[in-house]
């Protein structure tokens, strides 16, 4: 069987731990490969080796740094097809979608090579009497980042691009569910010219996660999962002191006016809800739908989601793969039998869904609940799978305050055509990403990505100005160089004066 081993300083490295997990084909169920489990033995040897490295590459000029992502940017390029289709092989995502996190992933390294812009820092001349003030921005270290099974391409590239970009060395710890597109990632860094130790991967489950969030020589930690999770490592890296950006889950609303384009409306729901078999943390898992529309606009969705083509991920007629596992497929499918008991009325039931020839499969189809309460499981949960939950307000007032009342605060979105409404939604929801008429309003590789309250934990959200503040650390200097025609200015115990 083939083995997913570390790669710790530019090279493979055959797991030591004998310890193993097993990596599944989720169209098959079948295993088709064991990933290495990392030891504390093997921590400590990656963060090592990134410690090694960074004794130049913190120093390295950044035409050196952008030159390699030059490169770097072009090999992704050119290997996209085969990173989507390790995805494809381990996560179940049709390769249209693989190929579109491949994307996405892209942008962040396309910033990265721009990083010169980024770390300019800023100068004040003559503050005082021939006394000048300089900001400038500097590496932190070694840094890791811990990463879902859900993006196991673009969420490492939403950070160790810019955070090696900005002079840092990296350890990845990628899910062990789906391990090898972030092994080829690293491969093909080393071919564009990264050094040796600046660019590690580390496979492995809670030990190698607490080995990092414990290591003092790791400086920083960058996390993307589960709410809970999220604040674990927040928790337990902050208090080691380090600095640390934890981006956790989310139930994502889209807000339906009675004045929007439902069939937009609709379309973009299906969209954004069963894209990815529901495995997004952008996902829309709940649709309030405003005044006499929800009837209509429940009809269009049913009628459109009945339609939805489910596959095999590398089957080009295919738009929805499978789940993960078939473990995380019977915990989404808990939700929709337990439904009805909870006073929803269930418009479409995926559960039992199989793809013939493909039986063991981790099959699920579309489900979509209406009426659904508030109180309710399926509302309640990140249920991460294909699950829309359609609720009902009567007012745009009573709507918003609902979807304000959520501990979640990621993404969310409006479908309207009223410009003062759109408006008047963007400053009142409490989330850290909107749409207006966009369902998944995911930002531009520029912009940064992050949510409010349970879905963030930390100060700083991910990639654009965030990611590079988060990756660097702020320095001001105060210069007086003495002047020729200068006497002797004596002692003088005053606090200084800058006029």
């Amino acid at each position: 069987m083939k083995t997913v081993n570390h790669w710790i300083g530019g090279k493979t490295v055959e797991g030591a731990s004998g310890n193993y997990g097993p990596v599944t084909d989720p169209a098959t169920g079948a295993v088709t490969t064991q990933v290495a489990l990392a030891s504390l033995e093997e921590v400590d040897a990656a963060v090592a080796a990134a410690k090694d490295a960074y004794a130049t590459w913190g120093t390295s000029s950044l035409a050196a740094r952008t030159a390699v992502l030059f490169r770097y940017r072009a090999l992704l390029d050119a290997h996209r097809d085969e990173i989507a289709a390790l995805i494809t092989a381990e996560h179940g995502k049709v390769h249209s979608d693989a190929l579109g996190e491949v994307a996405r992933g892209l942008e962040i390294v396309e910033l990265a090579c721009g990083i010169t812009t980024q770390l300019k820092g800023e100068l004040s001349t003559q503050v005082s009497n021939r006394v000048d003030v300089s900001s400038i921005r500097q590496s932190l270290g070694v840094v890791a980042g811990i990463t879902p099974f859900n993006f196991p391409a673009m969420v490492p590239m939403w950070m160790f691009p810019l955070a090696i970009a900005c002079g840092n060395t990296f350890v990845l710890k990628p899910s062990e569910k789906d391990p090898s597109a972030a092994n080829l990632l690293a491969e093909l860094a080393a071919e564009a010219g990264l050094p040796d130790g600046v660019l590690n991967v580390l496979h492995g489950d809670k030990v190698a996660v607490d080995g990092l969030l414990n290591h003092p020589d790791v400086a920083a930690v960058s996390f993307v999962g589960s709410t809970p999770i999220a604040r674990y490592i927040h928790t337990t890296a902050s208090a080691n002191g380090k600095r640390v950006q934890a981006l956790g889950g989310a139930k994502n609303h889209m807000l339906v006016l009675p004045d929007a384009d439902l069939d937009a409306a609709a379309d973009a729901a299906v969209s954004a809800a069963y894209g990815s078999a529901g495995e997004r943390c952008m996902a829309i898992s709940a649709v309030v739908a405003v005044g006499s529309i929800a009837d209509e606009l429940v009809a269009k969705i049913k009628e459109r989601a009945e339609k939805i083509k489910i596959g095999p991920g590398n089957d080009p007629a295919s738009e929805m793969g499978p789940l993960i596992t078939a473990a995380h497929r019977d915990k989404v499918a808990s939700y929709v039998t337990g439904a009805a008991a909870q006073g929803a009325d269930v418009v479409l039931d995926g559960t039992g869904y199989t793809v013939e020839g493909f039986e063991d499969g981790h099959w699920i189809g579309l489900s979509l609940l209406d009426h659904v309460s508030t109180d309710s499981d399926a509302y309640k949960d990140e249920i991460f799978g294909p699950v829309l939950c359609v609720l009902r307000t009567e007012t745009y007032e009573e709507g918003v305050a609902l979807m304000n009342a959520s501990p979640f605060g990621n993404g969310t979105a409006i479908f309207t055509r009223d410009g003062g409404a759109a408006r008047r939604f963007q400053l009142e929801i409490e989330a850290g990403m909107v749409g207006v008429n966009v369902p998944i309003p995911v930002p531009v590789g520029y912009h940064s990505f992050g949510g409010w309250k349970d879905s963030l934990f930390g100060d700083h959200h991910i990639y654009g100005n965030d990611g590079v503040h988060f990756y660097t650390r702020g320095k001001v200097v105060t210069t007086r160089w003495p002047d020729p025609a200068d006497a002797p200015a004596g002692v003088d115990l005053g606090f200084p004066r800058n006029h």
